[in-house]
């Protein structure tokens, strides 16, 4: 396990490098309008912060009923209540909880680097049940019809029963998963580093298609209106046809597409390496807009009220309107923001990598 540790530690500080090297490319060479540092009218407020013992990473807040939950590279899940901050309860693991709680009918589904998917009681915290994969889980679950779905490090893609945590099926690919499935209509969808965006019927596992990218996909799947959204590590965004996986169409960006694309009135919003937060035409491709932070963008946008919010590597997280790409309000943490923010009642959620989860609002 420690020298498990050390090839991921090692691998995150590579991808880490190549993330600021493009980033800094993109500020001297990326094509399109370039925008002025903006005159923002609007300011956020810090309504508390959390502080968790390691960086809050790429896990990003589950808001039901009340309270959060999140997870952190300190090896625990948290639930806070929403308003104040104050902690419920926490539940160590055996490593780093790079994943992204799923919460269901009581119980919170979550991975963990200990190779583990877990379902907790969401009032108490206490284990429900443990399912041992044998390697990392950086996937984040998604709950259907009574089933966990989720991938593994080791390769596979996962059905579980919700209520004991029996394996349904498992499904092999040729590479990490680190994408996180999305179900609809009886159909998971799911990426993995071996390039490919796959198609699997959620009964059997079965698989329906996939299709080749150009690099590992960490991007995870938007289904709307029989269309997949969904970013490759070859600087793509790319638009697939869910029924059978062909191409409608791809939009070029300066660096890989880790983010996870969020659609809303036609129009898809996905960040970029390259340091931009990009608005697509959803039938067509076609840039709407893109606006400029100033580092990478690992975050995955939300979309509430016309407002798109999303954090990036320099540390700021973002609220742009949602139709012109403008700057409404920008809030600074103390590390970059690979998590993505959750929007519950006009309050914004999420985690940083300077331990802290933070509850912020508009001024």
């Amino acid at each position: 396990m420690e020298v498990k540790d050390q090839m991921m530690r090692q691998a995150i500080a590579r991808l880490l490098l190549v993330s600021l090297a493009l980033a800094a490319a993109a500020v001297v060479s990326c094509g399109g309008e370039e925008r002025a540092e903006p005159v923002v009218e609007r300011s956020a407020e810090q309504l508390w912060r959390f502080e968790t013992g390691r960086p809050v990473g790429f896990s990003s807040p589950a808001v039901v009923g009340g309270v959060v939950y999140i997870g952190s590279h300190d090896n625990y899940v948290y639930a806070l209540e929403a308003a104040t901050g104050e902690q419920h309860w926490r539940f160590q693991t055996g490593d780093k909880v790079f994943s992204s709680p799923a919460v269901v009918d009581g119980m919170v589904y979550v991975g963990s680097a200990d190779g583990y998917v877990y379902a907790l009681d969401a009032a108490t915290g206490e284990e429900g049940w443990r399912f041992e994969t044998g390697d990392e889980i950086w996937s984040s679950p998604a709950v259907a019809g009574g089933v966990v779905y989720i991938g593994s490090n080791n390769r596979y893609v996962y059905a579980l029963d919700g209520a004991t945590g029996e394996e349904r099926w498992r499904f092999q690919t040729g590479d990490e998963i680190w994408s996180s499935p999305t179900v609809v209509d009886g159909v998971v969808y799911v990426g993995s580093a071996d390039s490919y965006v796959y198609a699997l019927d959620a009964a059997s596992g079965e698989e329906r298609w996939r299709f080749q990218t150009g690099a590992i996909v960490s991007s995870s799947p938007a289904i709307v209106d029989g269309v997949v959204y969904i970013g490759s590590g070859d600087n793509h965004a790319y638009a697939l046809d869910a029924a059978t996986g062909e191409e409608r169409w791809r939009f070029r960006t300066g660096g890989a597409v880790w983010s996870s694309p969020a659609v809303a009135d036609g129009v898809i919003y996905v960040g970029s390496w390259d340091s931009y937060v990009y608005a697509l035409d959803a039938a067509t491709g076609e840039e709407r807009w893109r606006f400029q932070t100033g580092g990478a963008v690992w975050s995955s946008p939300a979309v509430a009220d016309g407002v798109i919010y999303v954090g990036s590597g320099d540390n700021y997280v973002y609220a742009l309107d949602a139709a012109t790409g403008e700057e409404r309000w920008r809030f600074r943490t103390g590390g970059q923001v690979d998590s993505s923010p959750t929007v519950v009642d006009g309050v914004v959620y999420i985690g940083s990598n300077n331990r802290y989860v933070y509850a912020i609002t508009e001024e």
